[in-house]
This record gives C-alpha cells, sequence and structure tokens, in this order.
C-alpha cells in the first residue's frame, strides 16, 4: 500500500479556513491526488524518484497532465510517466465510475424536462466546471441506440394481457412548441409480470399512428393478445380491432373514472370515485 505524505502551506489552511473554501478545496484535493499518483509510480518501480535501488524495475520519464472534473471543482493532475511501459493506476477508474453516475444524472435532468441551458448552471454550482450545452445533448445522444435496441428487440413470451394508453407532451423546437403524444405498450405475461414492450413518439393519438405503432410491435412478434385494455379514444380502439383481430377490448378503470367524475361537481367527484374503486374491487372479489 503506498505511503502518501502531504504538505499544507500557511496560506493554504487560511484560504480553506477564511478564505474562498471551493478554490481551497481544489488546491489540496490536487496536491493529495498528484501525491496518490507519485506513491503508486514509487510502488510500481519500486524505487522514489532519484533513488539508486537494486529493486527498482523502471524509471520516471516526465509526466502527463489530465482535467478530472470532481465535486470541488476540475482539477489539473500530472499523471507519471515510466520510461519502459505504462504507468497503471486505479484513481481514475474509481473516479469513472463517480462520472458515469454523474452523466446519468444530467440525462435524468433532461429527461424530466430540465433544459440543457439550466443543467449547465446546476453542473457549474455542483462541480465549478460548467458543463456546455453542446456537452450535455451530447451525452443524452448517447441514450439513442439503447432506446432503438430497447424498441427492436423480439418479443418472444405469450402477453395475455396489453395495456396501450398514449401521454400528451410539449416539445420545444427551436422557438415553437409544438404537441407530441408517446404511444405507450405494456404486457403481462401470464405469471403477471409486467413489461413495457415499446413506445413510439407521434405528432397525434389518430388511428394512422397506433396501426403503424401496433404493426412494428406484431413484427417483432407480438400475437395472440387475449385482451387489450385502454381507453375509449376512437382511434385506438379501431387500430386494436383491425391489428390484433379476436382479441378482447376492455375500457381502462382509470380512465372510465376520470371520465366519470369529470362532469361531477367538485364537491361530489371524491366521493363518487372512492364508490367506484370499491365496486372495481367487488367485481375482482
Amino acid at each position: 500500500m503506498p505511503k502518501v505524505e502531504l504538505n499544507l502551506e500557511d496560506d493554504e489552511l487560511k484560504e480553506l479556513l477564511l478564505g474562498d473554501r471551493d478554490k481551497a478545496m481544489q488546491s489540496i484535493m490536487t496536491k493529495i491526488l498528484d501525491e496518490i499518483l507519485k506513491s503508486e509510480a514509487t510502488e510500481q518501480i519500486k524505487a522514489k524518484a532519484y533513488e539508486r535501488s537494486d529493486e527498482r524495475t523502471n524509471s520516471r520519464h516526465g509526466y502527463r497532465v489530465r482535467q478530472l472534473t470532481t465535486r470541488v471543482g476540475s482539477l489539473e493532475l500530472h499523471v507519471p510517466k515510466l520510461r519502459h511501459g505504462n504507468f497503471s493506476t486505479q484513481l481514475f477508474k474509481r473516479y469513472q465510475r463517480s462520472e458515469q453516475a454523474f452523466d446519468l444524472a444530467l440525462m435524468e435532468m433532461v429527461i424530466q424536462g430540465v433544459s440543457t441551458r439550466k443543467v449547465a448552471e446546476i453542473t457549474k454550482k455542483l462541480c465549478g466546471t460548467a458543463f456546455s450545452k453542446s456537452t450535455v445533448s451530447a451525452l443524452c445522444n448517447n441514450l439513442d441506440d439503447q432506446v432503438l435496441d430497447f424498441n427492436r428487440r423480439p418479443l418472444t413470451q405469450k402477453y395475455a394481457f396489453v395495456y396501450a394508453d398514449a401521454i400528451l407532451f410539449k416539445v420545444h423546437r427551436g422557438h415553437v412548441v409544438t404537441s407530441n403524444s408517446l404511444l405507450v405498450a405494456i404486457g403481462i405475461d401470464p405469471s403477471g409480470r409486467r413489461e413495457v414492450l415499446g413506445f413510439d413518439i407521434g405528432d397525434s393519438e389518430s388511428k394512422a399512428a397506433w396501426m403503424d405503432f401496433f404493426s412494428e410491435l406484431k413484427q417483432r412478434g407480438l400475437t395472440n393478445v387475449d385482451m387489450f385494455v385502454s381507453d375509449a379514444h376512437c382511434g385506438l380502439k379501431d387500430a386494436i380491432t383491425t391489428q390484433f383481430q379476436g382479441s378482447l377490448w376492455q375500457r381502462c378503470q382509470f380512465h372510465f373514472s376520470n371520465d366519470c367524475t369529470s362532469i361531477l361537481a367538485l364537491k361530489d367527484r371524491k366521493e363518487v370515485a372512492n364508490r367506484l374503486k370499491d365496486l372495481f374491487r367487488r367485481i375482482v372479489e
């Protein structure tokens, strides 16, 4: 295990206690990590810098600068180079795992609707380094291949029931806001396990959009569905009837309850909703 020695200047301690703590922590973290890298090099070479030793297996050959983004800011580290072979360190691998988790958090923010500009501002506050809007967008683009693979995987299981629904949302394209629909299908196998079968973005919840969506699911292997469950949207019902002839259809209880209570006075909605829940529960029992 390499031994690390760290000497802090008085000015650094004063800065940490009385001044700009973020700046002081960056300086201290840089020193600590640089010392760890030096100690790892000493352990691999079996000798300190300029030390004469019979156990020496290699020699130092300068260093290369590498930037490392951490929670205290961007650090400029000096990674040792060896005259023969490559210097090996676990330091960056450990931080890489943290960076991957951080990248996933950035993607999640964008998915939840936070703009790339605001994400850049958040990273500045968290890390002391602002990720540009283009960098955040590039990170999110890495999800594209995973989404495509998910939506193209074969559907080899038997799904007794399939829930189909559309989620409406707004999309900013330049300075224009448009309405879009996220079409989603969730399958339930005979054991009761639920699985998202696929999803797609359409300009509307039309029959044509649902026809294309179901056609894609059939090509991937979805067949012999016992029953579809959805709202009473005409385009969706017609697409189910056309694409899956012989499958039963049932109106979604949640949507049915919402439709019933939406025409009532506000004071009556909760009571009616509870009565409907009780009714559905009795039917199941």
